[in-house]
Order: structure tokens, then C-alpha cells, then sequence
């Protein structure tokens, strides 16, 4: 069973991701990674080019395609935009969705333009930030708020979470 982690960007899901892959010893997938060697292009530059309709797609096309059932797989925190793409990954195995404070996200998100960060025309990080949450919500199987920084501590509530889903 894999382990899909959804959540704001900045909440760790690389990171954790990573880390969890090693503890578990499974593959990690980073498919904000894999969506820039698919395309042979940076995140941002994608979205520079395509507008973020044209970059969803791509999203949304990459992630439907990942098979793998026993992996660790990393989103981009745009991903719950894409209903194809999440209904698929839900059928490779829980997904746990990293929450994150508003204020936290700001303070850790740094320059969010070069990151790739999908910004709808119009709206601000809070606006994201709101719509998402509600979504990030739905697709949850798993809620672990990694606030803290806590490394340690929110591995060990992914794997306990995971075990009881």
C-alpha cells in the first residue's frame, strides 16, 4: 500500500516524504519531480508557459499515471485541484494530508513564484490557502499536523495513522 502525501506547500511533504521512505523502506516519489522531467521543464516555467489551466493538465495527466502501489508518493500542493488524478491515487493507498497553520505556511514558504506554486489570477496566499484546505480535507484519509516542525514526532504519527486507516 502506498502512502500519498497531499498538503500546502511548505508542510513537509517532500521532506517527510523522503524520510518516510526510508523508515518504511519504500520507493519515494516526488511528482512535482516528476512532472518536470516528463516535461523537461521547471514547474515554474510550465506555468509560465501553459497559464496554470494548461499546468493542471499536466498535473493532473502525471499523477493519473503513477502505478505504483507500495511507495511514498510526494504531491504538489496544487494536486487536489485535479479530481482525476486524486480518485486515482486514492486507489493506490491512503492518503494523509499534512496540515499546516496559514501563519506557518507563510513563514516557511519563501519565494513561492520560482517554487511553482500554483496562484489562481487574483488570489492571495490566504485565498489559496482557504480554498485548498477544504479540499486537502476531502481527500483525506489521514489528518497530521506537522505545525511543530517535529520531524520525528510526525513520522511517527504518519506511520501510526497509516496502520490504523
Amino acid at each position: 500500500m502506498s502512502v500519498i502525501l497531499i498538503g500546502m506547500p511548505a508542510s513537509g511533504k517532500s521532506t517527510l516524504g523522503v524520510l518516510l521512505a526510508k523508515k518504511l523502506g519504500l520507493r519515494f516519489i516526488d511528482a512535482d519531480l516528476l512532472i518536470q522531467e516528463t516535461e523537461g521543464k521547471l514547474l515554474h516555467d510550465i506555468i509560465e508557459e501553459r497559464g496554470i489551466d494548461g499546468f493542471l493538465e499536466v498535473e493532473n495527466r502525471v499523477n493519473a499515471s503513477i502505478t505504483d502501489t507500495s511507495a511514498i508518493i510526494s504531491t504538489g500542493g496544487s494536486a487536489v485541484y485535479c479530481a482525476e488524478a486524486m480518485e486515482h491515487l486514492r486507489t493506490l493507498g491512503k492518503i494523509v494530508y499534512l496540515k499546516i497553520s496559514l501563519d506557518t505556511m507563510l513563514s516557511r514558504l519563501g519565494d513561492y513564484v520560482h517554487r511553482g506554486v500554483v496562484l489562481k489570477n487574483g488570489h492571495t496566499l490566504e485565498d489559496m490557502y482557504r480554498e485548498r484546505s477544504v479540499l486537502y480535507e476531502r481527500y483525506a484519509d489521514v489528518v497530521v499536523c506537522t505545525d511543530d516542525g517535529d520531524i520525528s514526532q510526525a513520522l511517527d504519527e504518519i506511520c501510526k495513522a497509516v496502520k490504523n486507516a
